[in-house]
């Protein structure tokens, strides 16, 4: 369940995230920030809705959502989604839909780091994290 994920998570490898923002239609300045910025991940559960925040000096974000249910979500670069995260087998999948796109986030626990991939169209990134 979303609890092998509760914890606090820090950025240690990213791969493809520039070509991945870049995909996204983010701007030269915000990808630049992106680029450079380590953010930590505060994944938690308050009763049935699972928490995510993430901090970094760029810019924090703070989603809450029970899983499974679509909700609103504005992003770090500013893109308004229709979002649902979902358990999939082991896997935490997230799923953003705006203006006709739609971009997937899957996380999983690989030998206690927390790997994250994220697709859009034909480009794949893939972040690591490990425990703060």
């Amino acid at each position: 369940m979303v609890d092998a994920f509760c914890a606090t998570w820090k950025l240690t490898d990213s791969e493809h995230f520039d070509d991945y923002m870049k995909a996204l239609g983010v701007n030269l300045a915000t990808r630049q920030v992106g680029n450079v910025t380590k953010p930590t991940v505060i994944i938690s559960q308050d009763g049935d809705k699972v928490v995510v925040k993430t901090q970094s000096a760029f810019k924090n974000t703070e989603i809450s959502f029970r899983l499974g249910e679509e909700f609103d979500e504005s992003t770090a670069d500013d893109r308004h989604c229709k979002s649902v995260v979902s358990m999939e087998g082991d896997k935490l999948v997230h799923v953003q839909k705006w203006d006709g796109k739609e971009t997937k986030f899957v996380r999983e626990i690989q030998d206690g780091k927390m790997v994250m991939k994220l697709t859009f169209k034909d480009v794949l990134a893939v972040r690591t994290y490990e425990k703060a």
